[in-house]
């Protein structure tokens, strides 16, 4: 198993649905003239002859060294196996930011200089609409084959994952106070209970699932109407202050100083805040929580495709995988990785094969969802009531 540390990434944003879809408006995204025809997506690989790749990914997001943080051991692990160097930046801050910077290219059919991405799954749909990342060889990849979690292989964004493969996942879900609340949260229904008027936040952009689960909606399938109703209920709480405001990562804080007592929070950023506060839970509803990617993907005329496939197929080796989520502390995309941590004879690791927010149980997953995408018809006017509503 490769070296790897046990501490937890710093974080960073993770946009989503809807303030994701206000921006890319005017994007080009769904215009006829920048979709690529398949035929026009490759260009000649250069792999055999020319070892290497670029790869750019979020900040924080890939294991590194205790004692050299420029060092990767992962990464170095690969180029020491298959002789392929990987030029790794960390350029992607925001979905729609990067999604700007090399859309033009995308869009002239032009090379992005680029070989690998990472992006949000609503993000990774528009990529696939708009016929701007090539197809991988699984025939190249078997530990993505065997190994990627079932849960995540047939998003409906990119049906059968031909043209992503998940990095890393996560729940959307409840964390709160339990010492400073003095009771426990189940429900999404339990945030609007009197006494937490004004001590409850949800995020800018990732509300509307929960909100629906709460309401019993099948969010792999959810209307116009269901949307609209839960508009409705969250205009109404605003009105009433129940809701102390809307937040990106910025949640962490709040929780953590005790301004709120139960907000909207991803999994992986509650298990770092449990470190320092071992009060602070993170709750999967009992009408459920969403399932969420963030996804591999290589770009249209992308120079060093079979670096890239390599590079995917490499991170799905469970041994390879056990060693990002020790340090990253998301869910696993590689369920077989829990075994290889649960082996280690350092207690550390092995405690994190128990941690159902890295490695769901059964029960959890029964519980999780992943949404169906919002379609170029929608985006629109959902987006403006949205936004409307949150304040943008």
């Amino acid at each position: 198993m490769p070296a790897t540390t046990t501490y937890p990434r710093a974080r960073f944003s993770r946009r989503s649905v809807l303030t994701g879809a206000a921006g890319l408006l005017l994007a080009g995204c769904g215009v006829p003239a920048a979709y690529v025809e398949p035929g026009d997506r490759a260009r000649r690989d250069l792999s055999r002859r020319d070892k290497r790749l670029d790869f750019a990914n979020w900040p924080l997001y890939i294991d590194t060294d205790d004692e050299d943080d420029s060092r990767r051991p992962t990464l170095d692990a690969f180029t020491d196996r298959t002789g392929i160097s990987v030029r790794y930046t960390e350029e992607i801050n925001d979905n729609d930011e990067f999604f700007g910077k090399i859309s033009p290219a995308l869009m002239n059919h032009q090379e992005t200089g680029r070989d690998l991405i990472v992006v949000s799954d609503w993000m990774a749909a528009r990529f696939v609409r708009l016929g701007w990342v090539q197809e991988m060889d699984r025939a190249r990849q078997p530990n993505v084959a065997g190994h990627l979690d079932p849960q995540l292989r047939r998003p409906a964004f990119d049906e059968g994952r031909r043209h992503s493969v998940p990095w890393q996942s996560g729940i959307t879900g409840i964390a709160y106070n339990r010492r400073e609340l003095g009771r426990e949260l189940r429900s999404v229904r339990d945030l609007w209970a009197a006494d937490l008027r004004g001590k409850v936040t949800l995020l800018l952009d990732e509300s509307f699932a929960l909100l629906m689960q709460g309401e019993g909606v099948d969010i792999t399938r959810w209307t116009a109407d269901d949307f609209h109703t839960v508009c409705d209920h969250v205009e109404r709480l605003v009105a009433q202050r129940h809701i102390r405001r809307f937040t990106g990562n910025d949640y962490i804080k709040d929780l953590s100083t005790g301004d709120v007592l139960a907000c909207q929070a991803y999994s992986g950023d509650v298990i770092q805040l449990q470190a320092d506060n071992p009060d602070i839970e993170f709750v999967v509803p009992e009408e459920g929580a969403e399932l969420w990617a963030e996804s591999l993907m290589i770009p249209n005329l992308a120079r060093h495709k079979r670096n890239a496939e390599a590079l995917v197929d490499y991170y799905y080796e469970p041994e390879v995988a056990a060693a990002l989520a020790a340090w990253v502390n998301y869910v696993c995309p590689v369920p077989a990785a829990r075994d290889v941590l649960a082996d280690s004879d350092d207690e550390e690791l092995a405690a994190l094969a128990e941690d159902p927010l890295i490695f769901p149980d059964g029960a959890m997953r029964r519980r999780l969802a992943i949404a169906r995408d919002i379609t170029s018809e929608e985006r629109r006017d959902f987006t403006k009531r949205w936004n409307g509503i949150v304040g943008l």
